[in-house]
């Protein structure tokens, strides 16, 4: 099996687990909700759905981002799994409107004279069993994610935490209402304003960071200059230059200008090119896309002597 196909086999192992525990966990929040008369509940469970949903996104970008390079696709799909992780990011804005405008309804209906619900001990119950599920599933999601360089997978573990957030809102307003009585059942609403505000964050991070790779941003400042180290190793290699870099979903592309002795020959210069890749591909991950050209130094300058 070829590492593209393992990774691919990972990500799905990894996600179909998220699938799986966010659909028990959908259904007993809306069965907790609607028994235990509890609307931040069912709020809760929405947001657990909308995790099943992103769940299938990356199932089916991933699949199709493991594709090789085709006619019309050089540098392969990788953008693809990008772009999955920009639409996961884009699920967790809409969770954190929704949050929020449903808080901020509770809140003018106890203004207004209105007497929120007490909800029942098995909203409370549900609450603490998310929280526990959602951080471990954070934290194995996001292991994975990072190991197999996946950053549609880390984007999914983020939803996973951002729900743990959110049951964490609805725990402190479901405990409020339920053992401090009426005055106190409006920090429900008022929890899950907070909780919004973390669900935007995140998702404006992992936003960011998503449109900068599709509009080509460059690598790192530190990587690139860890990249013209491995360039140099040999010091038959001089004066990199004119290099380019960006990200192609796991994989990075390096594309880099460098100078050898103009008397050296073709055999040399390739061995001399084929050794780089090998090491930045070490370094890098073996679907690192390498482009180097050759130019010769001024023929009257010694390679040795050349700055």
């Amino acid at each position: 099996m070829d590492s593209a196909e393992f990774r691919k086999r990972e990500i799905y192992r990894v996600t179909f687990v998220g699938f799986v525990a966010n659909l028990l966990l959908t259904a007993a929040k809306f069965a907790a909700g609607i028994l235990g008369r509890s609307g931040a509940m069912v709020a809760d469970a929405v947001h657990s759905l909308s995790d099943m949903a992103t769940d299938i996104v990356v199932i089916v970008f991933a699949g199709i981002s493991a594709k090789p390079r085709d006619d019309g696709h050089d540098y392969g799909h990788g953008k693809y799994e990008t772009l999955a992780s920009i639409l996961i990011s884009l699920a967790l804005v809409a969770v954190g409107v929704g949050i929020l405008l449903q808080s901020i309804r509770s809140i003018r209906m106890v203004v207004a004279g209105e007497e929120l619900p007490r909800p029942g001990v098995i909203a409370l119950a549900a609450a603490a069993v998310s929280i526990l599920v959602k951080e471990l599933l954070y934290r194995y999601t996001v292991r994975a994610g990072r190991r197999l360089e996946s950053p549609s997978v880390v984007a999914n573990a983020w939803h996973h935490r951002s729900d743990a957030f959110s049951s964490m809102g609805t725990l402190a307003g479901i405990g409020c209402a339920y053992f401090l009585g009426e005055k106190w059942r409006i920090a429900d609403p008022i929890a899950a304003i907070i909780v919004s505000f973390f669900i935007f964050r995140i998702a404006l991070q992992l936003l960011h960071s998503g449109i900068g790779e599709l509009l080509e941003k460059s690598l790192p400042a530190d990587t690139e200059a860890e990249i013209l180290s491995i360039v140099t190793h040999d010091p038959a290699v001089r004066e990199p230059h004119n290099l380019r870099t960006r990200r192609i979903g796991s994989c990075i592309s390096i594309e880099v200008h460098i100078r050898v002795d103009g008397r050296m020959d073709v055999k040399h210069a390739h061995e001399l090119t084929r050794d780089i890749e090998r090491r930045l591909r070490a370094r890098f991950g073996e679907g690192t896309m390498v482009a180097i050209h050759v130019e010769p130094l001024h023929a009257s300058t010694p390679c040795s002597d050349a700055r």
